[in-house]
């Protein structure tokens, strides 16, 4: 099996994604996963070189070394595991959807679609893909239904949910929906472990995939969160949780680590360093 750790440089690292981290190394190693490391800087807006020169350090600090695409290919230039560097492929693909004629283009600006469930308003309207339009994929009524390793079954209607999903901005930007189907898709990702944040994407991801193509779905796995209120996650704008901070503070990266995994609710009663967290899965 194949998972991956898919950071998106528009901040610094903090505890939940070493959080992220145990689950993809740890639980996925136990499932005899291979790690392959992807950055996601397709917002090219908040996107910056010194966020993914920053979690690269980071990785190499705690211990996270992936199998495929280790941080030394990402210093090196260009790298077929960052999706700035990818964009031939999402042109591709996008252009393959728009020939079937299941994409359109989309005007509606926040202001005019505040909810989240788009309301299909330019579904009709004859717009063809273009700068400074959305570019939306018609989904229709339908349910998705999968066995979540971590939260068990479940159903998703992604048209009642989002609606049209778009797969690019008016910027002009790839959208995390499209490119994440389409990496998992073409890297070959067959088990896919994340927040419970993106829980919900999960119906759409599979639509998307199966219009591109894949043929059977990955596995997901969806694990609990460090959050820093009841309802409130933690954010890279957290810097008291922060990996650079804590480091600079004079923790160790089994510290670290281990105050990431008990802040998850894992059953960690010492510091361990990054080969050790399979031992937290392997029962």
């Amino acid at each position: 099996m194949l998972t991956r750790f898919a950071p998106a440089p528009t901040g610094f690292l903090h505890l939940g994604h070493v959080v992220n981290a145990i689950y993809v190394w740890g639980f996925g190693r136990a499932r005899g996963a291979d790690v392959l490391l992807r950055v996601e800087d397709h917002d090219a807006q908040r996107s910056r070189p010194q966020y993914e020169a920053a979690l690269l350090d980071d990785l190499d600090w705690l211990g996270f070394a992936p199998d495929r695409f280790q941080t030394s290919a990402f210093r090196g230039g260009h790298c077929e595991s960052r999706q700035s560097d990818r964009h031939p492929l999402y042109e591709a693909e996008a252009a393959r959807l728009i020939g079937r004629g299941l994409v359109y283009g989309c005007s509606c600006t926040r202001a005019t679609e505040p909810n989240q469930r788009y309301s299909g308003a330019c579904r009709d309207r004859g717009l063809a893909p273009g700068p400074g339009l959305a570019w939306r994929v018609r989904l229709d009524p339908g349910a998705e239904r999968f066995d979540d390793v971590l939260c068990g079954p479940q159903e998703q209607d992604p048209s009642q949910q989002c609606g049209d999903v778009a797969i690019r901005d008016r910027l002009g930007n790839w959208t995390y929906q499209f490119v994440a189907s389409v990496d998992d898709l073409y890297q070959g990702i067959d088990l896919i472990i994340r927040g419970r944040d993106l829980l919900s994407s999960t119906g759409r991801q599979i639509r998307l995939a199966r219009l591109l193509g894949r043929e059977g779905e990955a596995t997901f796995a969806h694990h609990s969160l460090v959050m820093k209120s009841a309802t409130q996650k933690l954010s890279k704008s957290d810097g008291d949780t922060g990996i650079r901070e804590l480091r600079a503070r004079g923790w160790t990266a089994e510290r670290v680590i281990a105050e990431a995994a008990r802040a998850a609710g894992l059953p960690v009663t010492e510091d361990l360093s990054a080969n050790e967290v399979v031992k937290i899965f392997d029962s």
